[in-house]
């Protein structure tokens, strides 16, 4: 179909983005062919009228994980054991992949219309990805990561990672998951919050920088870019020292790190959702033990400390949040843009270019989405009011645009207990 999106305001999606006003944007099939002033000839198109609406660049999640619905839960399941049963015959395995096609859909629903994943269930991500681009599914862009390596005992071993004990084992399963086509690979470095068994050492290094720089080395050798879960300031130095190529959440850092970022050219994944409702939820309703508690705050501000360092420091930033921990759910990524202004202290529309533009060009696709503009692809939602005045608007877009095809009014089903309790913390 050719398109004209007219009577709308555009926001490009660019670091100095200003609204646009009395301009027509042309699209053929998936492409965005021109933006035109909106009173030449449109007769060889269907006219949308956006009736005054803010139309921009649909939204881009740089740390998914796709099995997970982020719904809260009293008590902590052993993922382990969920992704065995799910994978261990072809009915499980079915209904699994099922589960995170709607998921995906959802994402797209929200005004996600790009997504990196970053450790997910056998090669799901990249068989959706595929299914998706040829139109068997609807669904964002997926940038695959299929199932990441972690270590006995580490952070999600057994359920999104597999665990490896030898750097030649690190670089086999490199090779395994680059055959399944994936477009990078994830290393689980650190534990995480619900690792921790004590206070203070959440984010405790468990991947050996052997194993690190093998996976690494594998990787890059193939044409691999390396995303790694760190939440330790000893993780952080031990990633970037031995390879990594983007630090997933972050630590608290120093000086040195800093130029360690800068010589090795890696980027930051910021990730302030998953943290915040073991950091700042009441712990009746968290279900967060005194430990757990603890230990969120601590990452939290880890996190917090890692992206205004690395802002400070011109360390290049990108966002993501985390899917599927509890409370975080594949239609609220727009929570992590507010924020990313609330806490880090950045503008609405710095928010929205690192969230448009600016992870697109982290992720290696900026010549084919993250803003509006003439060849790239046709990847845009459309909210009621202005987002660089207030990013809430993102809660609701109005319309969905992806590679082309067009959703109007899109519908997601929300938790109620997640809309509740989070929205304590978006002003």
């Amino acid at each position: 179909m050719k398109y004209a999106f007219v009577n709308g305001i555009i926001l490009d999606g660019t670091k100095d983005m200003v609204p646009q006003k009395r301009m027509a944007i042309l699209t053929d099939n998936e492409k965005i062919t021109d933006i035109v002033e909106d009173n030449v000839n449109l007769s060889d198109y269907e006219i949308i009228n956006l009736d005054g609406k803010y139309i921009m660049p649909g939204l881009i999640n740089m740390h998914v994980h796709l099995p997970s619905a982020g719904k809260p839960q009293k008590k902590q399941k052993d993922a382990s054991k969920t992704a065995r049963f799910v994978l261990s015959n072809p009915l499980g395995r079915a209904a699994g992949y099922r589960l995170c096609a709607g998921y995906a859909r959802t994402e797209l629903m929200s005004g996600v219309t790009t997504i990196r994943t970053v450790g997910g269930l056998a090669d799901f991500d990249s068989r959706l990805r595929d299914e998706i681009a040829a139109g068997k599914r609807v669904g964002p862009r997926i940038l695959a990561g299929n199932e990441g390596i972690s270590v006995p005992g580490g952070h999600m071993a057994g359920s999104v990672a597999h665990a490896v004990t030898s750097p030649e084992e690190a670089a086999a399963f490199v090779d395994k998951v680059a055959a399944e086509n994936v477009d990078l690979i994830k290393l689980m470095i650190t534990g995480g919050v619900l690792d921790a068994k004590a206070k203070g050492v959440p984010g405790e290094l468990k991947m050996a920088p052997e194993i690190v720089k093998a996976a690494c080395e594998e990787a890059h050798k193939k044409g691999f870019y390396v995303a790694a879960h760190v939440e330790s300031t000893e993780g952080v130095r031990v990633a970037l020292e031995n390879g990594v190529d983007s630090i997933e959440h972050g630590a608290a850092v120093d000086e040195e790190i800093l130029q360690l970022y800068k010589d090795r050219h890696a980027f930051l994944c910021t990730t302030l959702s998953p943290a915040l409702p073991y950091a700042l939820f009441d712990r009746e309703v968290s279900h967060a033990s005194e430990v757990e508690q603890y230990n969120g705050e601590l990452v939290f501000n880890g996190i917090i400390d890692n992206c205004r360092a690395a802002l400070e420091n011109d360390i290049p930033v990108a966002l993501g949040n985390d899917v599927g921990c509890p409370y975080i759910t594949h239609y609220d990524f727009w929570r992590e843009l507010q924020y990313f202004h609330k806490f880090i202290g950045v503008s609405n529309q710095f928010a929205l270019y690192t969230a448009t533009l600016r992870n697109a060009e982290l992720a290696g696709i900026s010549d084919v989405t993250g803003s509006i503009a003439a060849g790239k692809d046709a990847d845009m939602i459309v909210t009621d009011s202005n987002p660089l005045e207030d990013l809430r608007t993102l809660r609701n877009v109005r319309m969905v645009v992806a590679r082309g095809r067009l959703v109007k009014d899109p519908k997601v089903s929300k938790y109620p207990e997640c809309e509740r309790e989070l929205d304590k913390f978006i002003d």
